[in-house]
């Protein structure tokens, strides 16, 4: 199984608790929720990467700007790059949620 998001030693013993019962519901919801934080995870770090793109994009016109339009387009399409990879990445992350959350659920039937 995938590491929980959860590292709180009271959620742990809540956990195990819960899991102890022969409760499939509780079982399937657990499956659910930790897919569901690993894809909260994804979609922060993309959102990190959008917030790193636009403040190097910041610092492309801070101090020293580009004085030609080829510079701008250089800089624009770095970060264009940047965010489109992140974006890829994001993308490819999705699509083994689904695999990830089928084997989570078969794991625990």
């Amino acid at each position: 199984m995938a590491q929980n998001a959860f590292t709180n030693p009271m959620f742990d013993w809540w956990q195990q608790q819960w899991m102890k019962g022969a409760n499939p519901m509780a079982k399937a919801q657990l499956a659910w929720m930790e897919s569901l934080a690993e894809a909260l995870q994804f979609e922060a770090q993309f959102v990190r990467a959008i917030a790193e793109s636009g403040e190097r994009m910041a610092r492309c016109f801070d101090g020293e700007q580009p004085t030609t339009p080829e510079e701008v387009q250089a800089c624009y399409e770095k970060l264009v790059k940047e965010v489109g990879d992140a974006q890829m990445k994001r993308l490819e992350q999705a699509t083994q949620l689904t695999h990830d959350f089928r084997k989570r659920l078969w794991e625990e039937i």
